[in-house]
């Protein structure tokens, strides 16, 4: 099946964009960027027969990389450290194990 007839390129010039403010263009350039040509994002889809299903494909594509890029950026992490109680845990379990495998040694006979 030759699916080149049906295929759909879309393009969007996020640079010139007057959709997207500022800021958001700013975002969106830089996390598109490996996908950018010239500022440009394009988008291709060929997996339908029907032409009209690759142009709907090709629009989800694209307002999933948009939805992607625009989103405000995670919550930076905090920094945290085991409770007391947890830390003596895990000693005693490492100790616990410990135990167990010296427990395997072989007994010399004196």
């Amino acid at each position: 099946m030759n699916t080149s007839d049906s295929r759909v390129e879309l393009r969007l010039d996020v640079s010139r964009s007057s959709a997207l403010t500022e800021e958001q263009r700013m975002r969106a350039l830089t996390a598109l960027a490996p996908r950018l040509v010239d500022g440009v994002l394009i988008v291709t889809a060929s997996e339908h027969r029907a032409q009209l299903q690759n142009r709907i494909a090709a629009r989800a594509r694209l307002a999933n990389y948009l939805r992607a890029a625009l989103a405000p950026p995670a919550a930076p992490r905090r920094a945290t450290k085991p409770s007391r109680r947890a830390r003596q845990r895990r000693l005693d379990a490492k100790k616990h194990r410990s135990e167990i495998k010296a427990g395997r040694t072989q007994v010399r006979p004196d």
